[in-house]
C-alpha cells in the first residue's frame, strides 16, 4: 500500500478506537465528568497522565528544536521530567488528600474565598488556552501533511474529534481515551527512532545510539561520533556547534525553573491525581507517569540528531529537481520553502534567514521550482553561495522523520498517528479543565450555587465547546512554533499556580489576601512580560533588552518569585487564616485517610 492509504487507515482506526471508548465510557454524573469517577487504576492513569503531559510539544514539537537548537534545547529535557519529580512528590500526595475536583476547588476552599476562586479560574483559562493553542496547531500541521489538506482544515479536523469524545466522555471518556492514546504515540514515537538507530549506528536503543559511532552502508563502524559528527556538519553551514550552547547560564537556569514549577502547577496534570481511589494510589501513578514519559524523553534527543544528520546529508547541494519526493509533499503544505537566490537550482543550506533581504522572485505554473508558498525560482539577484536558501519548520522533524531515513510506509502512517493521539490527548484534557473551571468554580460555586447536577453537567458541555471553538481559532493564529508557545504556558503556570498551592500545603499562615494579591502579580506581571518581547516590541527581543538577561521563555521563574514575596508580605500585613483553614493544612500533609474526590 502508499502512504496516503496507510496513512488513512492507521489515523482513521486510532479515531474509530478514540471515539468508540468514548461513547463506552461516556460520563453519567458530574463526578464522572470532573474526575472520572475517583476510581481509575494508578497504571492506568498514569499511562493517561503521560498522555495528557506529552502533547504535541513533546512528540511533535521537542525533537525539532533539540534538531535545530542542540545544546540550548536541553532546558525543555531538564524542565519538563524534573518538574514532573516535583509535582510528585510536592503537591500530587496532598492535593489528592484534599479531595476536591480542580485546582481553583483547592485555591476557593484552601483559601476560604470566592474572589480567590475566581482569580484562580481566571488563571486556568490564561494558561490553559496559551497550552491548547500549540497543540491545534500540532493537529493542524500532522493533518496538513499526511491528509493533504491546508493548516486550517487540518486543525478544524481536530476540533471535531476533540468535540466529541471531551464533549461526551468528560474526564472518564478522556481518561480510558488517552490510554489508548499513549500506546499509538509511544509506539509510533520509538518504532522510527529504533529503525533509524539501527540504520545509522547499528545500536538497537536510540539512547546509545546516540552517544555511538555511525555506520556505512554496509554496517561497518566508521569510527566517527553520531555528534562529532554532526557539529562538523552544522558548522561547516555557517551553523554554530551543535554541542555547544549559547544561552547565558541565568537564562538557562530561570528557563528550567519557569518549566519545572510551571509542570507542577499545570492545572491538567494535576487533576489528574483526582482520578484515583487514595493517596498512595496517587503515589504510584505519578511513578508510573513518570516511566512512561522517560521513555520518549530519553529517546527525543537522538531523533532529533538523527533527523539533522539525514536532513542535511539529503537536501544540502541537491539539485532541486533530484529532491526525494517528501521535500515536494512537505512544500506543498508551506512548511518548507526554498527561495534560490543564485538561480543556480541547487538547495543550498547555511546559517541564517533564507528571506531576510530577499529581492524581487516571480514562480509560474510551468516552473519546476513553482512550487508550495516559497519555493520561487529567481528573476534577478547578485549571484551568491553563501546565503541561505531552505525554510524548515522545525515542528515538522519527527513527522517527516521517517521519510527523510526512508523508512517503510508503514512507519510513515504510524508516525502520523502517533502525531494525531499527542496533540488530541493534551487538548482533550486542557479543554476539560477549561470546561471544569467555567462550569463548576464559576457557575456552581460562585454564580448559581443552587443549580442542579444535571444543569452543571450541560453547562460544562456547552463550556467545553466554547473553548474548543476559542481553541481552534488560536490554532489557526498561533502566537509562536509548538513548543514556544507551550513554553509560554508553563511560565504562567508557574508564576500563578505553584506558589499558591506550594503555600497552601505547607504553610498554616498564608491567608486568602496573600495568595490572591501573589497570583495577580505573578500572572500579570508575566504576561505582561512575555507579549511585550513577543507581540509590541519583538525587535527588542535581545539579550541585551531583558530584564536580568532572562528570556520570555524564563520569565516565570521571577514572575513566580514575585508571587512569592508578594504573598508572604501581604499575608504579614493581614489577619491569619480562620482556626479550621489551618487543621485543614495539617491534616492533608498525612496520607492516610483520603477520602474520594468531593464537590461540596
Amino acid at each position: 500500500m502508499d502512504v496516503q492509504l496507510l496513512t488513512y487507515l492507521f489515523v482513521g482506526a486510532s479515531f474509530a478506537l478514540y471515539i468508540g471508548i468514548a461513547v463506552w465510557s461516556r460520563a453519567g454524573s458530574t463526578k464522572e465528568f470532573y474526575v472520572a469517577g475517583g476510581g481509575v487504576h494508578p497504571i492506568a492513569n498514569g499511562a493517561a497522565t503521560a498522555a495528557d503531559w506529552m502533547s504535541a510539544a513533546s512528540f511533535i514539537s521537542m525533537a525539532g528544536i533539540i534538531a535545530y537548537v542542540g545544546y540550548d534545547a536541553s532546558v525543555y529535557l531538564m524542565g519538563w521530567t524534573g518538574g514532573y519529580v516535583l509535582l510528585a512528590m510536592l503537591l500530587a500526595p496532598y492535593l489528592r488528600k484534599f479531595g476536591k475536583f480542580t485546582v481553583p476547588d483547592f485555591v476557593g476552599d484552601r483559601y476560604y474565598s470566592s474572589v480567590a476562586r475566581t482569580v484562580a479560574v481566571v488563571c486556568v483559562i490564561f494558561i490553559s488556552f496559551t497550552y491548547v493553542a500549540g497543540q491545534m496547531r500540532g493537529t493542524g500541521i500532522v493533518f496538513a501533511r499526511f491528509l493533504e489538506v491546508d493548516v486550517n482544515v487540518g486543525v478544524v479536523i481536530g476540533m471535531a474529534i476533540v468535540f466529541f469524545y471531551a464533549v461526551l466522555g468528560g474526564m472518564k471518556g478522556i481518561t480510558y481515551t488517552q490510554v489508548a492514546q499513549y500506546c499509538v504515540l509511544i509506539f509510533a514515537f520509538l518504532v522510527p527512532a529504533v529503525f533509524l538507530s539501527i540504520m545509522m549506528t547499528g545500536h538497537v536503543l536510540p539512547q546509545t545510539g546516540f552517544g555511538g559511532t555511525l555506520v556505512d552502508a554496509q554496517g561497518n563502524d566508521t569510527g566517527v561520533y553520531l555528534l562529532h559528527k554532526l557539529d562538523q556538519v552544522v558548522t561547516d553551514l555557517g551553523f554554530r556547534e551543535y554541542t555547544e550552547g549559547s544561552k547565558s547560564t541565568i537564562d538557562v537556569f530561570f528557563i528550567t525553573a519557569a518549566l519545572m514549577c510551571g509542570t507542577a502547577g499545570l492545572p491538567h496534570v494535576i487533576v489528574r491525581f483526582f482520578t484515583v481511589p487514595t493517596v498512595k494510589d496517587a503515589r504510584i501513578s505519578a511513578g508510573w507517569a513518570l516511566f512512561f514519559i522517560a521513555l520518549l524523553y530519553t529517546t527525543a534527543p537522538a531523533v532529533g540528531a538523527f533527523a539533522r544528520v539525514n536532513l542535511v546529508e539529503t537536501v544540502n547541494e541537491t539539485a532541486y529537481e533530484e529532491l526525494p519526493g517528501w521535500f515536494y509533499n512537505w512544500e506543498n503544505t508551506g512548511l518548507i520553502g526554498w527561495v534560490d537566490k543564485n538561480g543556480d537550482g541547487i538547495i543550498q543550506m547555511r546559517g541564517g534567514d533564507p528571506f531576510a533581504g530577499k529581492p524581487s522572485y516571480e514562480g509560474s505554473a510551468d516552473s519546476q521550482a513553482a512550487r508550495g508558498e516559497y519555493g520561487q525560482r529567481l528573476v534577478s539577484n547578485t549571484p551568491t553561495d553563501n546565503e541561505s536558501e531552505v525554510y524548515i519548520d522545525r515542528d515538522i522533524i519527527v513527522l517527516a522523520n521517517p521519510e527523510i531515513g526512508n523508512l517503510p510506509a508503514w512507519v510513515i502512517a504510524l508516525v502520523a498517528a502517533g502525531g494525531v493521539a499527542a496533540a488530541l490527548s493534551t487538548a482533550a484534557g486542557l479543554l476539560l479543565v477549561i470546561s471544569s473551571a467555567i462550569s463548576h468554580d464559576l457557575l456552581k460555586k460562585t454564580f448559581k450555587p443552587d443549580i442542579s447536577e444535571k444543569q452543571e453537567l450541560v453547562a460544562a458541555r456547552l463550556a467545553a465547546a466554547v473553548a474548543i471553538v476559542i481553541a481552534g481559532y488560536f490554532g489557526i493564529n498561533p502566537p509562536g512554533f509548538v513548543a514556544q508557545v507551550v513554553a509560554f504556558a508553563f511560565g504562567l503556570a508557574a508564576s500563578s499556580f505553584f506558589p499558591v498551592i506550594l503555600l497552601g500545603i505547607f504553610s498554616k499562615r498564608m491567608n486568602k489576601e496573600g495568595a490572591i494579591a501573589g497570583m495577580l502579580v505573578g500572572l500579570v506581571f508575566t504576561f505582561s512580560y512575555i507579549v511585550y518581547f513577543k507581540f509590541i516590541s519583538p525587535e527588542l527581543n535581545s539579550a541585551e533588552n531583558w530584564l536580568l538577561g532572562v528570556s520570555p521563555e524564563g520569565i516565570g521563574s521571577l514572575g513566580m518569585v514575585l508571587n512569592f514575596v508578594v504573598a508572604v508580605i501581604v499575608c504579614k500585613m493581614t489577619p491569619p487564616p480562620p482556626e479550621h483553614i489551618q487543621h485543614i493544612v495539617e491534616d492533608i500533609r498525612v496520607p492516610r485517610g483520603a477520602g474520594t474526590a468531593v464537590d461540596h
